[in-house]
């Protein structure tokens, strides 16, 4: 499939993609899902904002992109903010990582980025027996009126439309933002379903920060510089300048084991 160079945005990326929710981990612990000491490789981290969450909670991260863009903002973010994260450019379906030396592997944001028969493969290959995949997604919703303008506005410069993202935009039918035949990949290749689950949470905004994060959006990544300058312009003087949007977001998690 078709890739997006997140590369072209990389700072606005770095700058809006940190809206992972507390409630995420606690919900992943409550749940025996424990970061503690255990060996995890984040497939798809971008500028490493799972990553760091990981490694808060003392997991020994390990963090692979295909964009050499946002693996320079994740070292940044390393020394910024005193992390020690190692990360690798490499993709989903040749990591560079060694066969079976992580009790974990996540993947945040990107599975439908994924030539997913490929990356299934590689994740069996760098999991140990036993291991553990989880497959997280998140996004706002479309109920606000800011968000609706903001569609009314993109519309116009996004050729055939605002599709959902990656190989969603194929899939038929949706269960919480996941295609079902995911799940049925998923089994045939010896992961078990053991846990799905979704979550509510609202991130506040103001509005410089909602357009940078609309910036990072696959729609407005894969448009021509000048045309995407133009785009955000358009959106920002569509947008009124009230102090704040409360926008909501749902997380949904899935939670696989390795059978093999």
């Amino acid at each position: 499939m078709e890739h997006i160079d997140f590369g072209q945005v990389a700072k606005s990326y770095a700058k809006a993609r940190e809206d992972i929710p507390v409630s995420l981990m606690d919900s992943l612990y409550i749940r025996g899902i424990f970061f503690d000491g255990k060996k995890v490789a984040d497939i798809g981290c971008g500028t490493g904002a799972f990553s760091r969450k990981m490694a808060l909670r003392k997991a020994d991260v390990t963090g692979v992109d295909p964009s050499k863009e946002l693996l320079q903002y994740a070292v940044a973010l390393n020394r910024l903010k005193n992390y020690k994260i190692p990360y690798l450019q490499g993709t989903s379906e040749d990591t560079g990582l060694q066969d079976s030396q992580f009790d974990m592997v996540t993947v945040m944001r990107a599975w439908h980025w994924f030539d997913r028969e490929k990356a299934i493969t590689e994740m069996k290959r760098i999991l140990k027996a036993k291991g553990t995949l989880l497959v997280i997604d998140s996004g706002f919703l479309v109920g606000p009126s800011v968000v609706k303008k903001t569609f009314e506005v993109l519309s116009r410069y996004v050729n055939g439309g605002l599709k959902p993202a990656g190989t969603k935009a194929d899939s038929k039918q949706r269960i919480n933002g996941f295609p079902v035949e995911w799940f049925d990949e998923w089994q045939r290749n010896g992961f078990e379903l053991r846990d799905f689950y979704k979550l509510n949470f609202s991130v506040t905004f103001t509005k410089q920060e909602w357009v940078e994060r609309v910036e990072s959006v696959s729609w407005l990544a894969e448009l021509e510089a000048g045309v995407r300058k133009k785009a955000l312009q358009d959106l920002s003087d569509s947008l009124s300048d009230e102090d704040s949007f409360v926008i909501p977001h749902d997380c949904n998690v899935c939670v696989l084991m390795l059978q093999e």
